[in-house]
């Protein structure tokens, strides 16, 4: 969860964040009550609680019921490698498996990432002085193993925004996205005078080049409201726009590299 104030080079972030529902709300306090940038954990928890954030259970009949089902079905899928007994068929406990690391880089990336197994909302906001906002908020993949922090707090990955050229949100496999720092490549893109869409398509096309299959998508905005929008490994990509032209908003639609 992450939100960028990129007038003032300001970032506030909270990641691995539990029993505290209003995340995004915690980020923009960190950004606003503190010097720091990113705080994590059970300490992010408490800081949150200062501030009055309720600390209440996130759980609810359907996430119970989601569990139940994944622990009846053996656990999968899951994120386990190189462990014993075979986490693709087993619940655990594991052990060790005496694995030989290679510099190999697999070609096929993780197909547990689908339009059902994400939830990152992304939002870039261009006020009428031109001022840009980015950020994300999302509970992560499911069935993660306790204390992974994906894409979306990390900055570079989730968002990234520059007053002078414009702002990224991207969605999708986290743990891969982050190697590649989408966002930050796109702005970077709009920096050299490259178009939003093309900015767009060279973000996610880094990440492609190493993982042909993998999952994700981005959208792109200039400072001057054009947009651009990229995405890979399903068939076709979601995005909302609200503007001048559509003061109601209006869901748009684009097609995807490598559909799977």
């Amino acid at each position: 969860y992450i939100i960028f104030k990129r007038d003032s080079m300001d970032m506030g972030a909270v990641g691995g964040i539990r029993r505290v529902k209003n995340v995004i709300s915690v980020a923009r306090h960190v950004l606003e009550h503190s010097e720091h940038s990113f705080l994590v954990g059970n300490l992010a928890s408490d800081f949150a609680y200062k501030f009055d954030f309720p600390d209440e259970s996130l759980e609810t009949n359907f996430s119970i019921n989601l569990w139940k089902e994944w622990k009846t079905n053996k656990c999968q899928p899951n994120y386990w490698k190189n462990v014993n007994p075979d986490p693709k068929s087993h619940c655990g406990p594991y052990t060790l498996e005496n694995a030989l690391l290679t510099n190999d880089v697999g070609i096929n990336a993780r197909t547990k990432f689908n339009l059902k197994n994400h939830d990152t909302i992304g939002m870039i906001v261009i006020s009428e002085t031109g001022h840009i906002v980015a950020g994300t908020s999302t509970n992560g993949a499911k069935f993660k193993i306790p204390g992974r922090v994906g894409d979306s707090p990390i900055p570079g990955a989730g968002a990234y925004a520059d007053n002078r050229f414009g702002a990224a949100a991207a969605t999708g496999d986290g743990d891969l996205m982050m190697r590649f720092l989408p966002s930050f490549l796109a702005v970077e893109q709009l920096r050299l005078g490259v178009s939003p869409e093309k900015a767009a398509k060279i973000a996610l096309s880094r990440i492609a080049e190493k993982y042909p299959s993998f999952f994700g998508g981005i959208i792109v905005t200039d400072n001057k409201g054009n947009i651009g929008v990229s995405c890979n490994g399903m068939e076709r990509f979601p995005f909302s726009v609200a503007n001048d032209d559509y003061p109601q908003s209006i869901v748009k639609y684009v097609t995807c590299s490598n559909p799977k």
